[in-house]
């Protein structure tokens, strides 16, 4: 499945599907019916670009069946928006990697309970596409260890022997890259270098992190940016959520004996392999990657972008709507509304149940 036929999302038509959709049950956390809703008040959210696609969609569903309900949500970047969310200026938090052990320890979340943790929803599950702009080239196969050549600087045209190694019969130019990497704190750096270091760490020596480790190649700020940067730029390559490749070439990536493309589906199988975190409290559902799966069907460069929000509230007053809106995006219809507007890949029911779960215990 490409994700290449899936843009930016269609508004209207979702927000048109949805008012027709049959909702009133609101079973697994939907959304309730026009008719039937009493939810009222204002919901704000920032961070992930990565999900923003997926939150126009969500937005729209969730306050056409809700008209006196308006949510904001600032696509500030992942790093951005934990900031906000620990400062209390907003009620969630998009992220792109769940808050680590000693960032939780260290609490300050302002809108939370004192001594109540977060809870972390992965609902959002994407590729990242490694993309490029190469004339006349509009696919790739490439090893690890060659992707991490190229965005660590070692390997510098676009004929390198490494690249040509693996493409057989593609007219690779004689021409210099250019890797282009976010210049905000993103988790889509951050999944996209614990890749890096986990597949080929004897080309990438540098630890998984947020903010690019070196200087070099050209900086874009948020998804946008680097995807504006390799559609303008000549030989660019650079890494973005999957669902923004448009027409950029892309990569297929080495595992096992094979070269695989990305798809929603091999996205998810990685996620479903993968363990939660040890050690959190109850609702918070980091999951601990396996970058190094051989299993062919498995599409390592993934995304596992979560929704992030107290597990008590220091003023209930939105508690109400804050559930209603996580529930309705980790519901069935909220899934599938991503899936088609954002080309993510629905979450699985035994994952469902999990984030239901903890949504339900939200305070």
């Amino acid at each position: 499945m490409n994700l290449k036929r899936f843009g930016v999302p269609a508004v209207i038509a979702v927000t048109a599907a949805l008012a027709l959709s049959s909702c009133a049950s609101n079973e697994g956390g939907a959304a309730p019916s026009e008719s039937a809703s009493t939810l009222s008040g204002n919901l704000v959210g920032a961070g992930s670009s990565a999900q923003d696609a997926a939150q126009q969609a969500w937005i729209a569903g969730f306050q056409t069946a809700n008209p006196d309900v308006t949510i904001d949500y600032d696509p500030s970047g992942s790093g951005a928006g934990r900031e906000t969310f620990l400062e209390g200026a907003s009620d969630f938090a998009g992220s792109d990697r769940a808050f680590k052990d000693e960032e939780i320890a260290a609490g300050g979340f302002a809108k939370c309970a004192p001594d109540t943790s977060i809870v972390e929803l992965p609902v959002y599950i994407s590729p990242i596409a490694v993309i490029f702009n190469v004339e006349g080239v509009d696919s790739l196969d490439l090893d690890p260890a060659t992707v991490a050549g190229i965005f660590a600087g070692t390997i510098t045209k676009w004929n390198d022997p490494a690249i040509a190694a693996t493409n057989s019969g593609v007219t690779l130019p004689d021409l210099a890259i250019t890797p282009v990497h976010r210049s905000d704190d993103s988790g889509t750096t951050e999944n996209f270098t614990d890749y890096l270091a986990a597949a080929a760490p004897e080309v990438w020596t540098w630890e998984a992190d947020g903010v690019w480790p070196f200087e070099g190649g050209e900086a874009a700020q948020g998804t946008s940016g680097v995807v504006d940067a390799v559609t303008n730029g000549t030989g660019t390559v650079g890494y973005a959520d999957a669902s923004r490749a448009g027409d950029l070439g892309t990569v297929s990536v080495k595992v096992g004996d094979k070269f695989v493309p990305y798809s929603p589906e091999a996205a998810a199988a990685v996620v479903d392999a993968s363990p939660f975190a040890e050690g959190r409290a109850e609702g918070d559902l980091a999951v601990e990657l396996d970058r190094n799966a051989d299993d062919t069907n498995v599409y390592p460069i993934v995304l596992v972008s979560y929704l992030i929000a107290c597990q008590e509230y220091a003023d209930p007053a939105n508690v109400e709507l804050v559930k209603a809106y996580l529930g309705y995006i980790a519901s069935a219809e909220g899934q599938d509304v991503a899936a088609e507007n954002a080309g993510s890949a629905p979450i699985s029911d035994s994952l469902r149940e999990k984030v239901t779960a903890a949504i339900d215990s939200i305070k």
